[in-house]
């Protein structure tokens, strides 16, 4: 089983994403991604901006099929969200989740990755950047 800490360093790659902060948390079913600009292109598909970082105001443009809509109880209420699928790299493991398009502008992670997708990855809580260094961080 793979070890990881409570905060690592994602990647989306088939977004062009990677480095992204993100905490793994499995009190969380579905994973949460950071998005502004969220709009319904066609039926079935929307176009968003990910937030890839608190610091810069560098955006990412994707558009993607949805896969559906849920209402997500989370601790400041219900909100209904767009749930859309894509790849995932954790270090060395890389699969398909689901993700929530939602304002984590407040947060300081752009991404919570859920337990759903964390499926076989033990979580020590006790840990950051087990899988993934941040920059100028030493090597282990």
């Amino acid at each position: 089983m793979v070890t990881a800490g409570w905060r690592e360093l994602v990647d989306l790659p088939a977004w062009g994403i990677t480095r992204l902060r993100a905490k793994l948390d499995t009190g969380a079913r579905t994973s949460a991604l950071h998005v502004a600009a969220v709009e319904e292109t066609a039926p079935g598909h929307v176009t968003f901006e990910v937030v890839t970082s608190r610091r810069s105001d560098r955006r990412v443009t994707v558009s993607a099929p949805v896969v559906r809509r849920t209402t997500v109880r989370s601790s400041h209420g219900r909100s209904t969200r767009w749930v859309v699928t894509t790849p995932l790299r954790l270090g060395p493991i890389l699969r398909e989740i689901e993700v929530t398009l939602v304002d984590r502008g407040k947060l300081l992670h752009r991404m919570l990755v859920g337990r759903t997708a964390l499926v076989g990855i033990l979580v020590d809580p006790s840990r950051r950047y087990v899988l993934t260094r941040p920059r100028g961080s030493p090597p282990p």
